[in-house]
Formats: C-alpha cells, sequence, structure tokens
C-alpha cells in the first residue's frame, strides 16, 4: 500500500507541476504577443507621424497659409505621443502581467485613438471646406487611413489629394536622389555574403619549410650556422611563391606596409594570414608565464641591474648610474638602480683607496653625493642592493644568489640588464623575460677579446661566444651593442646609448671661450689615460712607440693609470726606452689634465672608450684606431683615426702640429646623456611602452603587425627560448657543473654574510626545497 501511495502522491505532484509550466508558459506567449502588438502599434504611428511630414525639398511660398495636413498632425501629435508612452511603458506591462490570469483575453480598447483621430481629421476638413465624410461605424486601420486616397467603401470615400501629392514626391525623390543609390549600395556591401570573400590560399611545402627554418633560428645559430645563410635559405624558399600568393593573402594596405620590409617580415604575415582565415588563437606556449605584472595606470617601473658600484670607477658602475638619473627625470616612469653589495673582504680588494663600507645606507650616501657633484640636479631614483662576489680569476662581481628576487613583484615591469651574459653567466632563480614585461640588455665589454690573449683563449672564447648566445637570447627580449667591435648577439642592434659627465662639456665650453678671446689653452702635448692592464691598449701603445721610435723623435707622452699590470707595463718601456712618463690614475676631469692637446687611445679591446668621448667632449685632439669600437667618434672633427703604423704616426704628427676645432652645439648635444636617453629609448623599443599611445600611422602600422602576428600564430623561437631558458636552470642549479665552468664555490645561493649585511633570510627559508 505504501508504494502505491507513494506514486499516487508523486503522480498528482508531477501533473500539478506540468499545469503550473503550462500557465506560466502560457502568460509568457500572451505578454510577449502584447508586447509585438504594441510594438507594430508603435511603428504604424511612427511611419504616419513621419509620412505626415512635409519632404525637405518642398519650399512652401511666402506668406501662404500652412497646409491643413500640416495643422492636424501637430494637433495630433501631443495625444498620440502620451499614448504611447503609456502603453509602451515598462510599469503598465508589469501590471498586464500581474492582474491578468491565463486564460483572460486580452482585449485593447482602441477607441480613443479612433475618436481622437476622426475628431482631428473631422476639424481639418471643416476648416478647410473639404467634402470628407467618415463612416462613424467602419474602423479604420492605419495601414488603411494611410491608403486612404485609393480606397473605395461603399463609394463614399473619395482621394485625400494632400497625402497623394506627398506619395508622389517621395516616389520622385527616390528615383532621382544619388544619396538613396549610393545608400542601398552601402547596405548591399554591408550585407555581402562572407563566401564572396577570397579565400587565403593554404600554405605549400616551400613556404612550410622556409618558416621551418626561421624558427630554428635559435639552434642553427647554437651549431654554428651563421644567421646570413638563414635568411638565405628563408629568401630562395619563400620568394618562389611571394609574388603570387602575397596579394591574395594580404589586403592592399597591408601589401604597401611591408612592401619595403625584409622576407622575414613578409612571411610572418603570410603565417599569420593563414592562421587567422582558419580562426587559429594562440593563447600561448608551454613555457610561456602569464604572471606578468599589467601597468594599472600610466606610470611605469624601470629597473637598471648592473655588474658593480662605486667607488669602483668602471664602466659599468658609472655608466648605468648617470642612466637611471636621467631616465628617472621623466615623471612617466619610477626608476630603481639594482647594484652589487660586496662584504668586506671583497670591497678591500676592489675599491680604491681602502674605501670600506660597513652598511648598504652608507654606500648608498656615497653614491648620491658622487652623482649630484657631476650632474648638477637632485636624481629621484631608488637604489637597492643584491648580494655579489668578487671572482680574481675575472677581475669581476658576479651575483650570488637569484638576482631577480631583489625586484619586487609589483615593481617588475621594464629590466635594463647592463652587461646581460655576465649577470646571467651563473643565474639559478626566475626567468627575466617571465617576470618582466620587457627586457632590455646592453652589452658594454667584449669579453672574447680579453679571453682570447689568456691561456687556451681560442677555445675559452669558442664556448664563452655560445654560452653568451645562450643566456642573452633565453633571459632578453631585446638586446644593444654599443659598438660593432662587440660579439654579435641574438636580438641586438648595434646603438651608443651612453654619454659623458656634464662636467666635461663644461670643460669644453671654457676652453673654447679662452680660445676666443685669443688665449692659449692647451700647454700640454699628447698623454693617455686608462686603467693599466694589457688589454686596454698598453701593449699596442709600446709596440707602435717602439717601432717608430725614430720618426717620433723627440716625442714625449705621459701616462695616467694604475692596474694589476702597471709593474710589467712600466718595465717594458723602460727596456725599450720609450719617453713615457708614467703616473698613478687620477679622474679625468681632474685640473691637471685640462692643458693636454691630444689624447692617444690605440685599444682595440674596448667596446666603446668612455676616456675618448670625455676628450672630445673638452675639445681635444684624439687619435685613435681605425676600428668598429670607434666609428661612433669618427663624425667629429677631431678625431683622427689611422689604419697603419705609418699613418698612426702622421696623425699624432698632425695633431701635435694643428689646433683642434669647436665644437659645435648639436656635437655637445651628441655626446650629452641626454642624447644618449634618447636614442637608449628609441632602440630598446621603450618609446611605444612608456608613451602607450598611438604614436601615428609608422608605429600604429607597427602595432598593428604586432598584434596580428602574436595573436594568430605560435611563435616557435619563443618556444626554444624557453627550452634554453630551462636547460640553464637546470645546469646552473648543479654544484658540480657549477665548478667546472668557474663559477665560484657556494654563488648559488647568498652566504650568511649577506644576510647579515643586508638584513636578508637564509636561503634555506627563501627557499625551503634546498633545505631538505
Amino acid at each position: 500500500m505504501e508504494p502505491n501511495a507513494f506514486s499516487f502522491l508523486s503522480k498528482g505532484w508531477r501533473e500539478v507541476r506540468d499545469s503550473a509550466d503550462a500557465d506560466l508558459r502560457l502568460m509568457k506567449d500572451r505578454a510577449n504577443s502584447f508586447k509585438n502588438l504594441a510594438t507594430s502599434f508603435d511603428r504604424e504611428l511612427e511611419n504616419f507621424l513621419n509620412s505626415a511630414t512635409p519632404p525637405p525639398f518642398s519650399i512652401p511660398a511666402m506668406g501662404s497659409p500652412p497646409p491643413p495636413e500640416i495643422e492636424f498632425v501637430k494637433k495630433l501629435r501631443p495625444k498620440l505621443s502620451a499614448m504611447r508612452r503609456a502603453y509602451s511603458s515598462p510599469d503598465f506591462s508589469k501590471s498586464v502581467l500581474e492582474k491578468w490570469r491565463p486564460k483572460a483575453r486580452i482585449r485593447i480598447d482602441l477607441s480613443a485613438i479612433r475618436n481622437a483621430i476622426v475628431s482631428e481629421v473631422e476639424e481639418a476638413v471643416e476648416s478647410d471646406e473639404a467634402v470628407v465624410e467618415f463612416k462613424r461605424e467602419k474602423r479604420l486601420s492605419l495601414k488603411e487611413f494611410w491608403d486612404w486616397g485609393e480606397w473605395k467603401g461603399e463609394g463614399e470615400a473619395r482621394d485625400w489629394e494632400p497625402i497623394r501629392k506627398l506619395k508622389s514626391r517621395f516616389k520622385e525623390f527616390e528615383k532621382n536622389s544619388e544619396f538613396v543609390e549610393k545608400f542601398k549600395s552601402s547596405l548591399k556591401s554591408m550585407c555581402r555574403h562572407p563566401q564572396e570573400s577570397k579565400e587565403v590560399p593554404p600554405l605549400d611545402v616551400p613556404e612550410l619549410l622556409a618558416y621551418f627554418v626561421k624558427q630554428s633560428g635559435p639552434f642553427l645559430d647554437q651549431i654554428g650556422v651563421r644567421r646570413e645563410i638563414c635568411d638565405k635559405i628563408v629568401e630562395s624558399l619563400y620568394s618562389k611563391r611571394k609574388n603570387k600568393l602575397l596579394p591574395q593573402s594580404l589586403s592592399g594596405e597591408d601589401s604597401a606596409v611591408i612592401g619595403n620590409e625584409n622576407i622575414n617580415d613578409e612571411l610572418d604575415l603570410r603565417i599569420a594570414s593563414v592562421l587567422q582565415s582558419t580562426g587559429h588563437r594562440y593563447d600561448g606556449g608551454f613555457w610561456t608565464d602569464h604572471a606578468k605584472r599589467e601597468a594599472s595606470d600610466n606610470e611605469r617601473h624601470v629597473a637598471i641591474i648592473t655588474t658593480a658600484s662605486l667607488p669602483w670607477m668602471t664602466g659599468t658602475a658609472v655608466n648605468p648610474l648617470y642612466r637611471a638619473a636621467y631616465l628617472s627625470q621623466s615623471a612617466k616612469q619610477k626608476v630603481t638602480l639594482l647594484v652589487p653589495w660586496l662584504c668586506k673582504s671583497d670591497q678591500e680588494q676592489v675599491y680604491p683607496n681602502n674605501v670600506t663600507f660597513t652598511s648598504p645606507e652608507e654606500q648608498e650616501a656615497y653614491i648620491r653625493n658622487w652623482l649630484e657633484e657631476r650632474i648638477g640636479f637632485k636624481a629621484d631614483f631608488k637604489i637597492s642592493f643584491y648580494p655579489g662576489k668578487f671572482s680574481k680569476s675575472r677581475r669581476s662581481i658576479l651575483p650570488a644568489g637569484d638576482t631577480s628576487q631583489f625586484i619586487p613583484s609589483r615593481d617588475a615591469d621594464i629590466a635594463i640588464l647592463e652587461e646581460p651574459e655576465h649577470l646571467n653567466w651563473y643565474h639559478h632563480g626566475k626567468r627575466w623575460t617571465d617576470k618582466f614585461n620587457h627586457v632590455v640588455g646592453i652589452v658594454h665589454t667584449n669579453y672574447l677579446e680579453y679571453i682570447k690573449r689568456e691561456k687556451n683563449g681560442a677555445l675559452q672564447a669558442f664556448l664563452v661566444k655560445h654560452i653568451n648566445n645562450w643566456v642573452t637570447r633565453a633571459y632578453c627580449d631585446k638586446v644593444l651593442r654599443l659598438s660593432a667591435s662587440t660579439q654579435d648577439l641574438p636580438k641586438s642592434v648595434i646603438c651608443n646609448v651612453h654619454g659623458v659627465n656634464p662636467k666635461f662639456l663644461q670643460i669644453g665650453e671654457k676652453i673654447a671661450a679662452e680660445r676666443e678671446l685669443g688665449q692659449i689653452a692647451f700647454t700640454k702635448g699628447a698623454y693617455f689615460l686608462g686603467k693599466m692592464v694589457w688589454a686596454k691598449g698598453y701593449k699596442e701603445l709600446i709596440d707602435l712607440l717602439a717601432k717608430h721610435k725614430s720618426d717620433l723623435d723627440g716625442f714625449n707622452m705621459d701616462v695616467f693609470g694604475s692596474g694589476e699590470d702597471a709593474n710589467e707595463v712600466r718595465m717594458a718601456a723602460r727596456r725599450l726606452d720609450l719617453n713615457l712618463n708614467f703616473q698613478n690614475g687620477r679622474d679625468h676631469a681632474d685640473d691637471s689634465l685640462h692643458g693636454y692637446k691630444v689624447f692617444i687611445n690605440p685599444s682595440v679591446s674596448d667596446v666603446l672608450c668612455t676616456a675618448t668621448a670625455e676628450a672630445l667632449a673638452m675639445g681635444k685632439f684624439v687619435v685613435c684606431a681605425d676600428h668598429p669600437s670607434n666609428e661612433f667618434f669618427m663624425s667629429f672633427p677631431n678625431c683622427l683615426t689611422y689604419k697603419t703604423s705609418n699613418d698612426f704616426v702622421a696623425k699624432v704628427k698632425e695633431a701635435l702640429e694643428n689646433e683642434p676645432h669647436p665644437l659645435t652645439p648639436g656635437q655637445r648635444y651628441q655626446l650629452s646623456w641626454e642624447a644618449a636617453t634618447q636614442r637608449f629609448i628609441e632602440y630598446s623599443e621603450l618609446d611605444g611602452i612608456l608613451n602607450n599611445e598611438k604614436g601615428g600611422a609608422k608605429s600604429s602600422t607597427y602595432n598593428r603587425k604586432r598584434i596580428t602576428k602574436s595573436v594568430s600564430m605560435p611563435n616557435l623561437t619563443q618556444i626554444v627560448d624557453g627550452g634554453l631558458a630551462f636547460a640553464h636552470y637546470c645546469m646552473t642549479g648543479n654544484e658540480f657543473l657549477r665548478l667546472c665552468s668557474g663559477a665560484i664555490p657556494g654563488t648559488r645561493d647568498y652566504d650568511k654574510q649577506h644576510c647579515k649585511d643586508l638584513n636578508l633570510l637564509p636561503p634555506q627559508v627563501e627557499n625551503p626545497i634546498y633545505g631538505w
């Protein structure tokens, strides 16, 4: 009995539920029908009012009374508008749904509307003495009202002439108006069926091979296949089909955009157009990190990470400091300079004149005082420190631990890696391009040239070359090389993004003013200044002077510098009986150096000699080798370059016998840090990132192409770069492999002394997995 009773109850409940659902659906359908009826009524009213309005080309005669239909519409319009608002308001439909039951019949009494229309028409007809009679018992719809002049009801209704004239004028306007024809043609073009558009031709085998070779560039570069060979292979494979496929797969605008660009861009856009035609969208690769910081406002954050710090007077300590100061002048970005912190034992080996610091705050104060004395304004940027260790064998500072962790994630927007290969040789931490939105590397040093001078230099240079390619490709989006003397790294362009201390430009202006007054500005001859190591040009200088000792009879030269090879250099010069006067190193802006007229720099190992730029800024002659490292300076008239040793003698004599040319304002600006900062922003592609705006046709075209390619197709280069970064992370995590490659023992993580100096948590707490 209980099962039967339960089934009976459940059956009854289902019937009740189905009946309720049916009633609700009926209410909904009837409400929709009422809504449709109101909409159609509203549309008929609108058509009626529009049709009664005189056409724009109808110009009544001056002083003539308004037509009766116009007065009729004016009187009728307020009443119709009020009715329309009443019936179309949400409250009215809501009250209908609440009060009416499902089985109630919806009846709308339109007699008020009929009576209003009839009364207004009767008044208008009576005023014009029109002979028009209405049959009260016959109801007219709005459609019938519009066609009233043609509708015959038992022979009693006649044509209404004003309405007939309006209709005829509308027909004439439609026939004779060019605007209507253009409007119709535009509608047809907008409503064209998608199948009418041309289909994008599919890729063929040569195009696929060309794209595969292009995207395999990282791997081919690692095994020694040069980039030029890859480009030629891609061009030969793709050029066969380019002329035939490009007009079909791209629009006229796109074809004009890429017409002057290289074959790689054309191939990229060809692949992108095919993928877009299939509806494919690329949302990221296997190695892609989607947790990058997004700028919530117009302010950006720039982090500059370098490998040295004051008081060590080296290029990677001084130039990044100036870069941070001049970048911080713009309100568009906040700047952080991240420099290495050395323990006291390392400070004693690196910093000159026995200068040491007990805390990062003390060293930061020293850095800021030194900078403000030279730039003349207060720079608003942050200085932070990361743990570093000094390597005696490499004569450089190497990071200890993950350097990227010392930039907070909230500020991880744009990273500038000064010497990216140096920073990432033993980097074991988060990938820079995963943490930052844009990573720029600046190459300062020609490491291959230094390594070739060591024992087994050729083999070491071969290995270092490929390691440099590896780490810069894996960790940088863009690489800037200061000159062509550096290694040709992936994603790199050549541009001098360094300037000179404003103090040197002021010295040059002072000397030029003295010369204009007829005073003798240069009272001394030639000199050379640089760190006293053989690789800094001392070997080339001694060889040239020894070879042409007789040609330069009576020539004396002062040499300023200190360094590891100072004793050997002095002994070699003394043994060859050269007229070289050696003195301790000093600041190039020292007053004792202002009177020298000729700066001689025979070095070919420098990437971009800062001392050469400073000498030119002070208005001196510069005699240097015709070498890629000096290409930027060759445009200055006071720069005298030589190709042979005999040419060297001739240039030295020319400089000693003549007076330097005064610098023009344009030349002084070209040497300044303001100009260098502008060049850096342009060549690093930061102008579009920092401005974050549409900068005309060129930038909009670039943005359109960049978005099209990034959204439409997966980038094999990014996949390869991610794989290289992962492999590098695994290798640098192994202490044995680190030691075999020359790393300082125990530098995978920072040590206890660094924890104490920088107030850091122990590595076992920061990275617990290493403590298991």
